[in-house]
């Protein structure tokens, strides 16, 4: 079984470096047209069963991707699927947590290993843990039934469940790692239970229309 990974298309929070978290940010236009692109860009394929983040973004880009491939009715909403929660610096600037020693997220963006948050925001082991909960409950199941099943969510969701999923050098450690680009599709293959990758981070649509520079908590 192939698990598609896509993350939401562009925010104005991501476009200023804000923190957004789980703040409920909806698409801006060129967000739906990253969605339009890596749609018509991918090759088709067949959803058998399709789950999103609850939060707008990301069912707002399942929504373009699937348009005329797979009923939107019949998408799942779970909350597993939430994006990485940052507390009270949702909507702060990033730079100033990643230029600053002394704020609460300067070692989640610069040694997440060592991340201990203390003001109400989530812990890394937390979000893995949601995240092997999901596939353990949803995904696992899937796998003697369907062929294709496609994840709508955010950066650091699917960074946790690669780490969940026990890929290779995903751990919290390095939990930043490569770049996540809005809409960008990992995959991963399930066999017997067991994850593997195929690819990660790829985009689908002309380089060029990539903007700007990805930011470690832009998630």
């Amino acid at each position: 079984m192939k698990l598609y990974l896509i993350r939401h298309g562009e925010t104005e929070w991501n476009r200023e470096k804000r923190f957004q978290g789980q703040a409920d940010i909806p698409l801006n236009d060129y967000g739906r047209d990253l969605a339009r692109w890596t749609r018509d860009g991918m090759p088709q394929v067949l959803w058998d069963k399709v789950f999103t983040s609850p939060l707008d973004r990301a069912f707002e880009t399942a929504g373009i991707l699937l348009d005329g491939i797979y009923p939107i009715e019949k998408v799942v909403r779970d909350d597993r699927l939430k994006e990485f929660d940052f507390g009270p610096h949702e909507g702060t600037d990033i730079a100033s947590a990643a230029n600053n020693p002394e704020h609460p997220l300067y070692t989640c963006l610069h040694h997440p290993g060592d991340y201990h948050p203390t003001d109400g925001a989530e812990s890394f082991q937390s979000l893995v843990t949601r995240g092997s909960q999901f596939l353990t409950e949803q995904i696992l199941p899937l796998e003697s039934t369907c062929d294709n099943v496609l994840i709508v969510a955010h950066g650091a969701l699917i960074r946790s469940l690669m780490i969940a999923a026990q890929i290779p050098d995903h751990s919290i450690e390095n939990f930043w790692g490569a770049p996540y680009y809005n809409c960008c599709v990992s995959r991963l293959n399930l066999d017997n239970h067991r994850f593997t990758l195929d690819f990660e981070a790829r985009i689908y649509y002309n380089p060029e229309h990539a903007t700007r520079s990805w930011t470690p908590g832009e998630e």
